[in-house]
């Protein structure tokens, strides 16, 4: 016979025994929810570390700064934007002319030469735009080797100012026109000489050939180029900070290191952002609705045969290109490294080499965890709506690296503010800043910035991966976490070096979000060439700027490797 024992315990026993279900049953089904829907909370975080800079630097209008506002608005804030508007016309229309027509060439004629340059001419990818502006003036700067020539030789009144617009936006033609040429050859490529023959049947002569069909057809693959090249552009601070020409960027980095005000440099980090805003609108709206085609090609590329004149134009001016772009500024941090003896390889340089590295290596791996986190994430739910949050945490490439570490900072000073506050209240503890100028926060900005290029080789090499095998896998007992670390990390591992390749790389070479963010003693390569730079140093940056080349020159063999594939 059975004895309810709950007949003997009070009501206040009773109550509690049931409040102690209730609890554990609310509690199991909060860890449930958080285990079914953690993908999601994942590509959240990651979507939310992109927007959170975003929006405290539009909410820093709420906090307005008259007294500064109008020391700018009196001084350089109508120079910054004609300047920043002016340079970004000019670079665009630049890398628009001279990647399109290179890539013509290499893709589409037979010329002497033509095999070396079909790869070669990316070389200047491996080259920061800010190591080419400091070898630009050391050359042709007034008390360069070139213009010391002349006036020692030629005429001695010979003055060619190269410090002005003219020139800042040559050193940014030459630093980025590899991303037009890039994308150009390859859609030209796909096109092939078909197109082209059947315009000139119809009467079109070859000018109007490429005007008509070729060009238009190309544009979706040129406007990508076109792009990138001018988000580059607004976002670079080494180069322009070298020819003292001042945009958004240096302003920004004045606002914060000259006037010490967050808030007004936020401010300007806004406008930056607007203008970035209108560059991406405009590279859609210019695409329409055009799409990138591929064909697969049965047989080996028919190329237009360049003889006489033609052929030594076409050699001459893929030379000077190359030789403009890489050979002379590697040949220049050659020379200036021999000249000083390697007097600065010592114990600081090699401190500054283990910091780069750390700070590469450790962005490198969270951002391909996290790319990884979301292009899985998005086969597991299939959803459309994660799709589109996946998307939006790849923009952070899209900001230039002031604005998003402006955003941050301003973000981590309130989260730090309030800590300190919190703690003082309930504990009686004094605490310092937990959060901003510290590693943490850079590797955030680094993760941010660069996510879009660990996410792009991720995504691509798991859609190789067929649906099959991972039903499979899951069909003999598998968990999500097992299928995702047993089989699609052994077989993802070739795009898991390329795109840590490419974000080590990437960060190795960041100055902006560097210069702004680093902590106390972690200065890198980056921070180094622009404190030797500012000083008109120039020999004493060479060091780490070819050191900085030389890696660079990694990636560039892969992007080469991927288009001779192709």
């Amino acid at each position: 016979m059975s004895v309810d024992h709950s007949s003997s315990k009070t009501p206040e026993q009773l109550t509690t025994g049931r409040a102690f279900s209730f609890q554990r049953i609310v509690d199991n089904s909060v860890v449930n929810w958080v285990i079914q829907k953690r993908w999601w909370l994942m590509v959240l975080a990651i979507a939310l570390s992109v927007f959170m800079p975003v929006a405290v630097i539009f909410l820093s209008w709420l906090n307005p700064q008259p007294d500064d506002w109008s020391h700018l608005l009196d001084t350089v804030l109508s120079e910054l934007v004609l300047n920043t508007l002016l340079l970004t016309l000019g670079v665009a229309f630049g890398v628009l002319v001279l990647g399109v027509s290179l890539a013509w060439l290499t893709a589409m004629c037979q010329f002497p030469g033509r095999k070396l340059f079909d790869w070669a001419l990316m070389l200047p990818f491996s080259v920061p735009a800010y190591v080419m502006a400091f070898c630009f003036l050391g050359l042709l700067d007034y008390s360069g080797p070139i213009q010391t020539w002349i006036r020692s030789h030629i005429s001695a009144e010979f003055d060619l100012p190269v410090r002005n617009l003219a020139g800042v936006i040559t050193v940014f033609i030459l630093a980025f026109y590899p991303y037009v040429y890039m994308l150009a050859r390859t859609a030209f490529m796909n096109q092939g000489r078909g197109q082209m023959d059947a315009a000139r049947s119809l009467g079109c002569n070859s000018f109007q050939a490429f005007w008509r069909v070729m060009l238009p057809m190309a544009r979706p693959a040129v406007a990508a180029g076109m792009a990138l090249a001018i988000m580059e552009t607004l976002a670079d601070f080494g180069a322009v900070s070298v020819f003292n020409f001042d945009t958004f960027t240096t302003a920004i980095y004045k606002s914060w290191y000259g006037l010490f005000n967050i808030y007004a440099a936020a401010q300007l980090a806004s406008l930056l952002l607007v203008f970035v805003i209108a560059c991406l609108w405009m590279e859609q709206r210019a695409r329409g609705r055009a799409r990138f085609e591929q064909h697969e090609r049965q047989q080996k590329q028919q190329l237009y045969t360049l003889s006489g004149g033609q052929a030594l134009l076409a050699t001459m001016f893929c030379t000077l290109v190359l030789g403009l772009a890489f050979v002379l500024p590697v040949s220049q941090l050659v020379w200036w490294v021999v000249e000083t003896q390697l007097a600065d390889l010592d114990a600081r340089f090699i401190q500054l080499m283990w910091n780069t590295l750390s700070l590469g290596i450790t962005a490198a791996l969270i951002t391909v965890v996290a790319a990884m986190v979301m292009a899985f994430a998005q086969r597991v739910e299939k959803n459309s709506k994660l799709d589109q949050i996946a998307r939006f945490s790849t923009l952070g490439y899209a900001l230039p690296g002031t604005v998003l570490a402006v955003g941050l900072m301003v973000w981590f000073s309130w989260v730090d503010n309030n800590l300190i506050s919190f703690v003082n209240q309930v504990f009686g503890i004094n605490i310092g800043q937990l959060f901003l100028g510290s590693v943490f926060a850079l590797l955030v900005s680094y993760t941010v910035r660069f996510l879009a290029v660990a996410y792009g080789p991720v995504n691509s090499h798991l859609q190789a991966v067929r649906v099959t095998i991972h039903e499979a896998a899951q069909s003999l007992g598998a968990s999500q976490r097992q299928v995702l670390w047993r089989v699609y990390v052994p077989m993802l591992r070739p795009g898991l070096l390329v795109a840590a390749l490419l974000v080590l790389v990437d960060v190795m070479k960041e100055m902006p979000a560097t210069l702004l963010m680093r902590p106390f003693g972690w200065d890198t390569l980056a921070v180094r060439i622009y404190e030797m730079t500012s000083e008109g140093e120039w020999e004493r940056a060479a060091l780490p700027a070819l050191t900085l080349v030389i890696v660079g020159l990694a990636p560039v063999i892969v992007l080469m490797s991927k288009s001779r594939r192709h």
